[in-house]
């Protein structure tokens, strides 16, 4: 079951870096301009290491799958179902890199009505929820927190990259967790 777990999600990343390619393409015969292309590589190292710590930590330390599985595995399939909703919603917009195209407005559908950035809130999921799920609390934490600090730096670029290219502020909305307001009456 472990091994058909990580297969699905190496065949995914696989799948996601060929689909970001192809959109890297798209999008600079657009006009579009990358930004911190070094900060690209620096994630994909730790991408490519977590994997490694997980799957070591399930061969040496984990005791199994985590009790409560059920719930884990639920918040990861709800994740990959939200994934697909960013990807599709994004478009040819969609990368693993930041790259933008001047004029274009941010795009606003999609999961993106409701948080600036769901893609970032799915890895951040799946850095948590993967390993809890596996019994890899070690890799859950070291790479929770790295993926942490490289997001923290990333967003501040790409927002500011977006706003650049947009010529305009982007849309007032939180980040990761959407504000349900009540309404007046």
């Amino acid at each position: 079951m472990f091994a058909a777990l990580i297969g699905f999600l190496i065949l995914q990343r696989v799948f996601e870096l060929a689909l970001g390619e192809r959109n890297r393409r798209w999008s600079l015969a657009h006009g579009g301009t990358e930004v911190e292309i070094a900060q690209h590589a620096i994630f994909l190292v730790v991408h490519v290491l977590f994997f490694v710590c997980l799957i070591l930590e399930w061969n040496y330390r984990s005791r199994g799958w985590n009790s409560a599985w059920p719930l884990w595995l639920a918040l990861f399939l709800a994740s990959q179902l939200v994934r697909v909703w960013t990807i599709r919603s994004l478009g040819p917009f969609w990368n693993t890199r930041i790259i933008v195209i001047p004029g274009t407005k941010p795009v606003t559908c999609g999961p993106y009505r409701y948080i600036r950035h769901p893609n970032y809130l799915i890895v951040v999921v799946e850095m948590a929820v993967i390993p809890v799920l596996c019994r890899a609390y070690f890799t859950a934490a070291v790479f929770s927190a790295a993926n942490a600090f490289l997001l923290a730096l990333r967003i501040r670029q790409e927002e500011l990259a977006l706003e650049r290219a947009s010529g305009s502020p982007l849309p007032t909305l939180p980040r990761f967790l959407p504000r349900f307001k009540r309404r007046s009456e």
